[in-house]
């Protein structure tokens, strides 16, 4: 399969949930949140929605 030249969605879309979650008020004051991912789609995929959120979203919002 051909390679695409458009840019990553992925990382676009992590950028965007990370500029919309620090603007959030009630995000930026919470010292827990809750990540619920449905079973439904299998541990697989789960697994990988947890790495994305691991890898680019917390740092994007200084979390650790």
């Amino acid at each position: 399969m051909a390679e695409s030249n458009k840019p990553d969605s992925d990382s676009q879309e992590n950028d965007e949930r990370v500029e919309q979650l620090a603007k959030d008020e009630a995000i930026a004051e919470a010292d827990t949140l809750l990540l619920t991912v449905p079973n439904q789609l299998g541990v697989d995929y789960n697994a990988h929605v947890i790495e994305a959120v691991l890898k680019h979203v917390a740092p994007g919002l200084g979390w650790r």
